[in-house]
């Protein structure tokens, strides 16, 4: 074992110093312009209080995805790392605890010793796990996931992925068909608890009042999407005039791009135009959502959601978010990071990206959406009670 820290201690050394040419590139771009120094360099990113519950997860809707056990942690010892910028956005509103995880060489002089470390879905990183185990944490993965798509990757370097087994204590997995395929990798003591995101979805935080017509919500949509959602929506516009767009990107740093395409389109179709920040009346015929943590509210008043990152090879989004208002769902073909909830709500309609034309034509003939499928955190729960 100690043979093989040394080795994976001098890949990640040498990782590193090859990187740092394009990290420093990197770091002059804004999205990048706090996480990478902080990452990378620790800058203004000190260590968290020593003898605490850590919880890391990974992005914005991961982090979002923890909250239900966060009512069972005291404020005091609530520790948090995330490693994207919208992620630490979110858990910052949680805790003054709250840091980006640093890249892994640098944790043999970041971490201090923790009560309990909970890494979020598929963090699996050796020397997070060795050094806070060694640090005398208990190690839990939990919500963890393998998808059908990556499994074969990982089985590649299974003898990698055996060793970062060893050093976690338990694994709770989302479904019966992750434990199966994380077992094969070598994880130990796995329980299937389902998946957190079903725990605690989110609320609405505000009441809006919905604008005549039929409401068509595209949420998260990522590059190429948007293009797709307007040709599809224009199309529906032919036959209902008095539907209406609203458009909310995934990432903050594409809004003003998506801006440009929503106006060449409202120029061209003389569509009205309105961006959320400035007006949320919602009563032009396009609407972009350019600020975070408004999609839920768009939700419980949309009658059709197109769910984005899944008609471009991205994996897709949480589509319970949208179902626990029984809205009419359209997603495309590539949700493969999301099969375990997709499997857990009925009346999602798939398509590929050549036929959102088509189908969104006829909103009447869609399914309402309903979730079926149940989750039991309450290991997890007893897991961070017995560590308090």
């Amino acid at each position: 074992m100690n043979l093989f820290i040394f080795f994976y201690t001098i890949v990640a050394a040498l990782l590193y110093l090859a990187a740092l040419p394009f990290l420093l590139l990197f770091t002059l771009k804004a999205k990048y312009s706090r996480s990478i120094p902080a990452r990378f360099f620790l800058w203004k990113n000190s260590p968290l209080s020593r003898d605490g519950i850590w919880i890391h997860s990974c992005s914005f809707g991961e982090a979002r995805a923890i909250r239900p056990l966060l009512k069972y942690i005291p404020s005091r010892l609530l520790r948090l790392t995330t490693t994207t910028y919208t992620g630490f956005e979110e858990i910052q509103k949680q805790t003054e605890e709250s840091r980006y995880l640093p890249y892994e060489l640098l944790l043999f002089f970041w971490m201090r010793p923790q009560k309990i470390l909970l890494v979020m879905e598929a963090e699996l990183w050796y020397l997070l796990f060795f050094l806070a185990r060694r640090k005398g944490a208990r190690t839990l993965l939990i919500n963890a996931r393998m998808s059908e798509r990556s499994y074969p990757k990982y089985l590649r370097i299974k003898w990698v992925y055996h060793r970062i087994f060893s050093q976690i204590d338990a694994v709770y997995a989302q479904t019966q068909e992750d434990k199966e395929r994380l077992e094969k990798l070598g994880a130990r003591n796995v329980i299937v608890s389902g998946n957190i995101k079903f725990a605690d979805i989110e609320k609405p935080t505000e009441v809006l009042e919905k604008p005549k017509g039929i409401l068509v919500c595209a949420g998260s949509t990522h590059e190429k999407e948007e293009s797709l959602v307007l040709e599809a929506f224009m199309a529906l516009k032919s036959k209902q005039p008095d539907a209406k767009l609203i458009i909310a990107p995934r990432h903050p740093e594409r809004f003003e791009k998506v801006d440009e395409l929503i106006v060449g389109y409202t120029r061209l179709q003389k569509w009205t135009y309105q961006r959320y920040s400035f007006d949320k009346g919602l009563q032009s015929d396009i609407t972009l959502i350019d600020s975070l943590g408004e999609l839920i509210n768009l939700y419980a008043i949309s009658d059709v959601v197109i769910l984005g990152g899944a008609f471009e090879p991205i994996g897709g989004h949480n589509a319970a978010e949208a179902a626990q208002f029984g809205c009419k769902i359209i997603s495309g073909e590539h949700y493969f990071n999301q099969k375990d909830i997709f499997a857990g709500i009925e009346g999602i309609t798939i398509v590929s990206k050549e036929n959102l034309v088509k189908v969104l034509q006829y909103p009447k003939l869609l399914p309402r959406s309903r979730i079926r499928r149940e989750v039991d955190i309450s290991l997890i729960i007893r897991e961070i009670e017995d560590a308090l």
